[in-house]
Formats: C-alpha cells, structure tokens, sequence
C-alpha cells in the first residue's frame, strides 16, 4: 500500500470504486459522475462506464494497483478485466462485499 493513502474502507460500507485497495472486492450500487473532474462532455464518462459493464449490481475487485501512487488500477468486473484510471473509479459508487 502507497504510504500517506487513507485506510480503506471496511466491509459493508458504501464508498467510491476509486477508494479500494488491492484484493478488496465490492457490488455497484450507482455512477457520480459530478465527482470527477473529467474533459468529457457531460453524461459521456457514464455512458462509457455502462458500455465497461460497470452497471448496478456489477461484482468488483481491484486485482491491482499501478507503482508509482496506485494508478490505474486493474479492476475485474464480473467476468472481464479492464485498466480504469483510479480519478475516473471515483465515478463509481459501490458498497463492499
């Protein structure tokens, strides 16, 4: 774990995808855009999270965390896996598992 991070969250609190560590796993339970600073017009980092399958009641675990500072992350999501950029995971609302 990077060192000065927060601790992470525990187990059946609601946070953001991009506040989880290596191996903690967790359910979707919406997307917030408004909480990332993002170039994109509005609604099109949601409509790209929905096409990546993070959708209500998606099953997620972060499988790794990048060097330096933890960015990107790579993030399997049901059956998949995909790199997802730990400012735009912000966007994702989950509750842990």
């Amino acid at each position: 774990m990077p060192s000065g991070s927060a601790d992470p969250p525990a187990s059946g609190d609601s946070c953001r995808l991009g506040a989880l560590r290596k191996g903690q796993r967790a359910v979707v339970t919406g997307l917030d855009e408004a909480a990332v600073v993002t170039p994109l017009p509005p609604g099109e980092l949601e409509r790209r999270m929905i096409e990546m399958g993070l959708i209500e009641g998606a099953r997620v675990e972060i499988l790794h965390e990048g060097f330096p500072g933890a960015d990107p992350l790579a993030v399997r999501i049901d059956d998949h896996t995909l790199a997802l950029r730990r400012a735009e995971a912000h966007a994702v609302l989950v509750t842990l598992a």
